[in-house]
């Protein structure tokens, strides 16, 4: 998918030039303000040859659609989600040991976006999604993946069991998410070429996906309910694997 989308305010504007300033296209600032920060913004959007715009707060407000845009507008590329070949290419290309994050058929964008920003914390290698019966790249996703849709390199698979398969080839250990897993993510080794997989909401791994899977670990459930939103499990789940994997000192 390809396109373009507006990120407003000036934490999202600054974290775009950091990460992806080749992704952007045209700004809008507001010609009525121009405090130090806003004038830093402008003099690094300058350097990056983005096409400034300075525009009233009225105009602002509209391209903004409501949002509060603290006086900047930017236009970004949107990421461009990868297929399979891309993946067996990164496959081939890993330097290190491996660590992606697979989600079967998770389909609410806000779920997507989260799970793209904790997997940019945790430094995997890509998310893997299903092509069918997935959320994909959308201003929702981007925007709730706060600069991580940019970053995170997103693959779609046709079939989930097959790509599966190709990890496995690569040496990778596939460990699965299940409440009803006879250990839990803590009293696992997690330090190996790793694809933690996610099922979706609700309903957890399908079968097939289930069953490709080299073991499964569950998330300890102290109190009343008996699962966690499949984004905070995702990050509970890959900042596990960050500390066994950690060479540096974890504070």
């Amino acid at each position: 998918m390809s396109g373009k989308r507006r990120i407003v305010g000036l934490h999202a504007a600054q974290s775009a030039l950091e990460h992806t300033p080749d992704k952007l296209a045209t700004a809008w600032l507001d010609a009525g303000r121009m405090d130090a920060r806003l004038s830093r913004i402008k003099q690094e959007l300058e350097a990056a040859g983005v096409s400034i715009h300075l525009a009233n707060r009225k105009e602002l407000d509209r391209l903004s659609e409501g949002r509060n845009h603290q006086g900047v507008i930017v236009e970004v590329e949107m990421a461009r989600e990868l297929g399979e070949s891309d993946l067996r290419d990164a496959l081939d290309a890993l330097a290190g040991p491996a660590f992606f994050l697979v989600l079967d058929h998770v389909q609410d964008p806000h779920n997507l976006g989260a799970c793209l920003r904790t997997a940019d914390a945790a430094g995997v290698h890509g998310v893997i999604i299903t092509k069918d019966q997935s959320a994909g790249i959308t201003p929702t996703v981007a925007k709730v993946a706060s600069g991580a849709a940019e970053t995170v390199p997103l693959f779609k698979v046709t079939n989930l069991a097959r790509g599966l398969g190709w990890l496995k080839e690569a040496g990778i250990w596939i460990v699965g998410a299940a409440g009803e897993a006879d250990k839990t993510v803590y009293q696992t080794d997690l330090n190996m070429p790793l694809a933690l997989v996610l099922g979706a909401e609700e309903k957890g791994m399908r079968r097939l996906t289930r069953e490709h899977c080299d073991f499964l670990v569950k998330i300890p459930m102290l109190g009343q309910v008996e699962s966690l939103n499949v984004s905070v499990a995702t990050g509970i789940l890959l900042f596990e694997a960050v500390r066994q994997r950690s060479t540096i000192n974890l504070k």
